[in-house]
């Protein structure tokens, strides 16, 4: 005899989702509010100061200057004295590798002589283009360093000022002055 086994009919649970829906109600905004869209850096820049331009002192003469001309880059330290031109290459932007070694070498050369110098003052011509400023900002400001085994941005002069070059003529030293 065969015995029959009587199995229960069961209906099919239906997939509740509710409470994942309210989950994901919750987690979606949370999550696109945590985002971030875009990343500004702001650099805090300033003007030359008009007093101490008009002062012909030892502390304006102790400015260093880089002027982005359109053919150049010249360093100038203190004010008027050329520490280095150096000429655009023939094709592409200006050498900003061989001006960021000459900062270093100011850089290092003035921590020789105990003076902790931070800021630099950006002077070009009115026809300089907004991304040759950025990048001469960009270079004068730091350099990357090997320390440790891990590459790190070294400071060099984080104070950065703007001017017209056109107005720097005023602030060269004058051939047989005493600078």
């Amino acid at each position: 005899m065969k015995k029959r086994i009587k199995r229960k009919y069961q209906a099919e649970a239906d997939l509740d989702i509710t409470a994942f829906m309210n989950l994901m109600i919750v987690l979606v905004p949370v999550l696109l509010l945590g985002m971030v869209f875009s990343q500004i850096t702001v650099v805090e820049v300033t003007l030359p100061d008009t007093a101490t331009a008009a002062q012909v002192g030892e502390e304006q003469n102790q400015q260093l200057e880089l002027i982005v001309r359109q053919d150049s880059l010249e360093v100038n330290y203190p004010a008027g004295n050329r520490v280095k031109m150096i000429p655009r290459r023939a094709e592409g932007p200006h050498n900003y590798e061989l001006l960021s070694l000459t900062l270093q070498e100011i850089k290092r050369l003035l921590r020789e002589k105990n003076i902790d110098k931070k800021d630099i003052t950006i002077l070009s011509e009115s026809q300089t283009n907004y991304q040759t400023l950025i990048s001469a900002m960009d270079t004068v400001r730091s350099y990357q360093a090997v320390v440790a085994a891990s590459v790190v941005d070294a400071e060099l002069f984080p104070n950065v000022s703007f001017g017209d070059a056109t107005h720097s003529v005023g602030l060269r030293a004058e051939p047989g002055g005493d600078s």
